[in-house]
């Protein structure tokens, strides 16, 4: 048998199944900012071993070391090993925990065993619940290359959307005809209702790919993930250029709202507003829960946007956000 195994959180109704079936891979759950705890569990304790606790980076092609144990001593790697620590509930447990969990946190680990005979794995995945928001600059569309796309995504409260994370998010109805740089480098982009911009009409719903693409030469927009954290979204009416509208919210002792932060709102806490408000990337938008004629007009909910107004106009309010 093995000498490691991963605990499980199984729902009632899933437990005869998991008897049946056999051992499942673990995904845990987690949300930004939260603690987490990923389980690793030692069955037998070979006279030499270590424990190793990596994460497989995709874009990169490597593996992280964060944590390695030899039971009485271990040490911690990178950014991450510096929130990570052994949990060490009993004496077989070598399960991580992860605190101030962020969105770069997001994906594969393994925790492997290393006793100089037969290395032994499990991997297991860390999900946060999230948004998929499409992005592209003030200047129009496909200006980014995938450096520009990943450094913009960091500056609207998000990262780069994984595949995984860019089909979630068309299966929940994400439809959009602009092809956008994910994690991986990767292009794609998520159409629901075929039409004729959008790859023809006879083509079926799905993700389109263009493939992976020239990090530094080819340019594109983006596919940017978000996910809850503390703090709120609130709009402020009012005929405000830009720099008011920041001030608006410096007074209330809040920041103007970034873009991930007013998609997190309108997904997680139903923000539902008519009328357009600054953010500060210099965009107007609104977030839209119950579609209405006089709300823009479109049947589906979503965060509508009005672009990049000139930022002297006093036309629009502004969103802020308030860690309070």
């Amino acid at each position: 048998g093995k000498t490691l195994e991963m605990c499980k959180v199984i729902a009632y109704q899933d437990m005869e199944a998991e008897a049946e079936s056999g051992p499942l891979y673990e995904v845990v759950h987690a949300q930004r900012g939260a603690t987490v705890t990923l389980p690793c569990v030692l069955r037998a304790w070979p006279p030499h071993y270590k424990v190793k606790w990596s994460k497989v980076e995709p874009a990169e092609l490597l593996e992280n070391i964060i944590l390695v144990t030899n039971g009485a001593q271990h040490k911690t790697y990178g950014q991450l090993g510096g929130r990570a620590r052994l949990r060490r509930g009993h004496r077989n447990d070598a399960s991580l925990t992860i605190a101030g969990v962020a969105l770069e946190d997001e994906g594969r680990y393994r925790c492997q065993l290393v006793n100089g005979l037969e290395d032994e794995s499990l991997s297991l995945t860390l999900t946060l619940d999230g948004v998929v928001f499409p992005y592209q600059t003030s200047q129009g569309r496909y200006r980014f290359n995938y450096f520009e796309a990943k450094q913009a995504c960091e500056e609207q409260d998000s990262r780069l959307a994984t595949y995984q994370q860019l089909y979630k998010a068309w299966t929940e109805g994400l439809d959009w005809c602009n092809a956008g740089w994910i994690l991986d480098g990767t292009v794609h982009y998520p159409i629901i209702n075929p039409r004729e911009p959008c790859g023809g009409r006879l083509l079926v719903p799905g993700i389109r790919t263009y493939g992976a693409k020239d990090k530094q030469k080819d340019r594109f927009d983006a596919f940017c993930f978000t996910s809850p954290v503390r703090g709120q979204v609130y709009f402020i009416q009012g005929h405000l250029s830009f720099k008011e509208a920041g001030q608006a919210c410096h007074n209330q002792g809040a920041t103007i709202a970034k873009v991930g932060q007013l998609y997190s709102a309108w997904k997680f806490s139903q923000l539902d507003t008519c009328d357009g408000g600054w953010l500060a990337d210099g965009s107007v938008r609104y977030p839209i829960t119950t579609p209405r004629t006089h709300c823009g007009g479109l049947l589906d909910p979503g965060v509508r946007s009005f672009g990049f107004p000139n930022k002297e106009q006093r036309t629009y309010g502004t969103y802020c956000f308030s860690v309070k």
